[in-house]
């Protein structure tokens, strides 16, 4: 089993906005139990940063690709990223996109 701590960012497109989906993703994230946080993206996408290990970050992936039941996901884009410290110890809803 792979227990090393990465990070990626998932980019859900559908209808993610207007519908409670970055609240979905921070419940998500408590239950997959990663770090990170989401916000919303101009360009109507939703962007989800998580810190994990790859299993961890596959359950939250797999829960974003459901989204809030308001939501219609049409796809979820996935990169790897660089483990941001400052988003290490908790998720959070962000607002400045």
């Amino acid at each position: 089993m792979d227990d090393r701590i990465i990070a990626k960012r998932y980019f859900v497109s559908g209808t993610a906005q207007g519908v409670g989906f970055r609240y979905f993703a921070e419940g998500a994230a408590r239950k997959a139990r990663v770090a990170g946080y989401v916000r919303n993206l101009f360009d109507g996408r939703v962007e989800a940063y998580a810190i994990g290990t790859q299993e961890q970050l596959k359950e939250f992936r797999s829960m974003l690709e459901r989204g809030p039941g308001a939501a219609s996901v049409s796809g979820v884009a996935e990169q790897e990223a660089t483990i941001q410290e400052e988003y290490a110890k908790g998720f959070s809803v962000e607002y400045d996109a």
